[in-house]
């Protein structure tokens, strides 16, 4: 089943962009370019809202005929016309360049976009990317975090219900230019369970907290008096 992977950049304080929505902080050369060249090549579907894909379609797609833009910015325009795209949109009646109106973010529709054959499906934007974390329908992420801290504006992870999500690291890489790359994923089934990686099942917790058999009631340590133990249990707390 194909992945929903959210890839983003943000300050080192997790904004996306400034509060007049700023991204001139994003600095970006020809190895940071590559990188999501090389990501997004295979993918099944790129995902946004209409404000992110209006832009996208003003610039992108002609990009390679331009004989200022960098190989790596020419390189993207041929991978964004060929990929399908999917705008969420409650306006838009068409798009063009190969992309499908979607209205709203309806968990099931998702589920059935990533059952269908084809690459990883790509979200993008932090307005939809809010959707999809609500939802909890996110499987990976790949943060691209720049080197400055903004101070305000919009956040990439906004408060969501739910409590707290487990994680597990894939990669980090650094970059020339300062940006660090976090890619985490869903944690495997049994690694969720308990299991520490190597292990072929999850391990039993106690009541304790420990991992073990059945929970036992400790009892006092060799070498001290049954008297001291009462005292400092009863001390404690």
């Amino acid at each position: 089943m194909r992945k929903i992977i959210l890839m983003s950049s943000v300050s080192l304080d997790g904004y996306i962009e400034g509060p007049e929505r700023q991204i001139d902080w994003h600095v970006v050369d020809d190895e940071l370019h590559q990188y999501p060249n090389d990501v997004l090549r295979p993918a099944g579907g790129f995902l946004s809202g209409r404000v992110t894909h209006q832009l996208m379609a003003d610039h992108r797609p002609t990009a390679d005929a331009d004989p200022a833009a960098s190989g790596p910015e020419a390189e993207f325009a041929g991978i964004w016309r060929s990929v399908p795209k999917y705008v969420y949109s409650r306006t838009l009646r068409e798009a063009g360049w190969n992309t499908t109106v979607v209205r709203d973010v309806v968990p099931a529709e998702v589920a059935a976009l990533k059952a269908a054959p084809g690459g990883d499906l790509v979200p993008s934007g932090a307005d939809l990317a809010a959707s999809f974390l609500r939802h909890d329908l996110v499987d990976a992420y790949r943060i691209l975090v720049r080197p400055v801290r903004i101070g305000r504006g919009k956040p990439l992870f906004p408060p969501v219900d739910g409590g707290p999500v487990p994680l597990r690291l894939e990669q980090t890489h650094t970059f020339g230019n300062g940006v660090v790359l976090l890619h985490h994923g869903r944690p495997q089934a049994r690694r969720l369970l308990g299991g520490p990686a190597g292990t072929s099942g999850p391990v039993r917790v106690s009541r304790a907290g420990g991992p073990g058999g059945p929970a036992r009631r400790p009892g006092p340590r060799r070498g001290l008096r049954r008297g001291a133990g009462r005292a400092s249990r009863a001390g404690s707390g």
